[in-house]
């Protein structure tokens, strides 16, 4: 943990590109990531021929892609090197899959080492990387708590939540042996060392990566722009043919609560958190599926959906989880100290008053009020 991170997190991954406004006589049609009730996000109908759209499956929630094609090439090949990269981050990083590589770690005997792949050691450095600023806000070594209170892998991923809360005894025992201060991990050699049950569990960070990893090899492919999206993190590059920003419209909680946010784009990626997805309630509380790893219990806070936009879908993704921990208030404080640009919004509260939506001095400068 003290030697020097792989991953680059210098300043330059903070510099948010200057916003471009659509012709006012000709606007852009906005890509909706507006989510019915967290299910999966579905992309509008681009009306230019010159744009061309794949979508499927993967990591147990949908994937779409918006590419600028004016010379009308072949798609197969996309396809292809799309399906290649998701199955490499499942292969790597799912631990509903009993022999990826987190999971044969998460099932190894304290002592055994494990050498990591590039791919997956970039993305635990990045993850701890914000464990270690965020105070643990998240960490990618809480599998064993995950799985615990029923959000976990499981036989049958579409039934429904047990409904029930562990023990006490239980979460604190979990806690003893969870967090990545036990990690022993050597960042130089990428060998990661079970010290005794503890578990990764990287859906905290991964998709963001796997849009990160598929978009530099479709542009290492060639492809000069496109916006690609899975399960509602996504990530836009270059123009549209005819020269507008990509504009999407994302997510902030309940479909018919509140006005979605549209937003114009070159580069740039986008990830949301909210608590609609994979919770479940007990005498009136509701238990979300995100754990706050300082405590093992479920976040109680009354955050709705956290929107963070970022570089890299990578950090976006693994920065709307950190603030989704840390609440609205302690989570807006720590995306001012460190320039993030958010959109934090709120449940409507019991007298059915407007939710809160609070966005960041860095989203109001990229974006706009």
């Amino acid at each position: 943990m003290t030697t020097t991170p792989r991953v680059r997190f210098d300043a330059s991954l903070w510099k948010l590109p200057s916003q471009v406004v659509p012709n006012a006589q000709h606007p852009a049609q906005a890509v909706n990531f507006g989510v019915q009730r967290w299910k999966p996000a579905s992309l509008q109908h681009q009306q230019d021929g010159r744009i061309h759209r794949l979508s499927g499956q993967t990591m147990g929630t949908h994937w779409s892609l918006r590419l600028a094609n004016p010379d009308y090439l072949p798609m197969a090949p996309v396809q292809t090197l799309l399906q290649q990269v998701f199955d490499d981050v499942i292969a790597q990083m799912s631990n509903w899959e009993a022999d990826s590589v987190i999971s044969r770690f998460n099932q190894s005997e304290p002592g055994q080492a494990l050498v990591l792949p590039a791919e997956c050691a970039h993305v635990l450095e990045a993850a701890l990387h914000w464990a270690e600023l965020s105070g643990a806000a998240m960490d990618p070594s809480m599998g064993a708590l995950v799985s615990l209170w029923g959000f976990g892998p499981r036989q049958n991923p579409l039934q429904p939540h047990q409904g029930q809360t562990p023990a006490a005894q239980d979460i604190a025992r979990l806690l003893q042996t969870s967090g990545y201060q036990h990690m022993q991990w050597n960042a130089q050699t990428r060998q990661l060392r079970q010290p005794g049950g503890l578990e990764l569990d990287f859906c905290g960070i991964a998709k963001g990566f796997a849009v990160d990893w598929a978009v530099q090899k479709l542009q290492a492919a060639g492809w000069a722009a496109g916006l690609l999206e899975i399960g509602g993190e996504l990530r836009s590059w270059g123009q549209r043919p005819d020269e507008r920003p990509w504009q999407v419209q994302l997510g902030t909680g309940a479909a018919t609560d509140g006005t979605p946010l549209v937003v114009a784009i070159n580069d740039g990626a986008f990830a949301t958190s909210g608590d609609f997805w994979h919770q479940f309630s007990v005498d009136g509380r509701r238990y979300s599926h995100t754990l706050d790893p300082r405590t093992g219990w479920p976040v109680a806070h009354d955050l709705a959906s956290v929107t963070v936009f970022h570089a890299e879908c990578m950090h976006a993704d693994a920065l709307a989880t950190v603030l989704t921990v840390l609440g609205p208030d302690e989570g807006m404080d720590f995306a001012r100290q460190h320039a993030i640009a958010a959109v934090l919004s709120s449940h409507s509260d019991e007298a059915g008053a407007d939710r809160r939506v609070l966005k960041t001095p860095a989203w109001i400068n990229q974006f706009g009020a």
